[in-house]
């Protein structure tokens, strides 16, 4: 019980798995349903940076589901949460814009999500930690 009100973390390896298992879980899901449903999701997509819709479309695919994947595995993870933090930022600050915070808070705490985990990196439960072979 006194380990509840002790200031220091409980297990930061154990948190940065979860953390890692959810945000990429949950992005997977969003880069699969992008996949299966390209045709139809396609022709709506915008091109609200310039580089046009089917490069911009491919690209938020490939951070959603590819770079999410990367991610959950612990594997090269503060590389592989940088596409997922630019597409969140393109989201939040370009694409919604103008809508309410509201209509955008999802996207603003994915945001910061993937700041935290860039910040913990993969953790002691991560294939880097095995490949890059680094002390506990």
């Amino acid at each position: 019980m006194k380990e509840l009100f002790k200031p220091g973390s409980l297990h930061t390896d154990l948190a940065t798995l979860l953390l890692r298992l959810i945000v990429g879980g949950l992005f997977i899901r969003y880069g699969w349903m992008k996949i299966v449903n390209y045709d139809q999701i396609l022709p709506m997509f915008g091109d609200i940076i310039g580089i046009g819709s089917r490069l911009s479309f491919n690209l938020v695919i490939f951070a959603e589901f590819f770079c999410a994947i990367l991610v959950v595995l612990g594997l090269v993870t503060r590389l592989a949460i940088i596409p997922i933090f630019i597409t969140m930022t393109v989201v939040f600050f370009i694409a919604h814009a103008n809508d309410p915070f509201d209509a955008k808070a999802i996207a603003f705490v994915y945001w910061l999500l993937c700041f935290v985990i860039f910040i913990l990196g993969s953790g002691k439960y991560s294939l880097d930690k095995y490949i890059f072979r680094q002390p506990d």
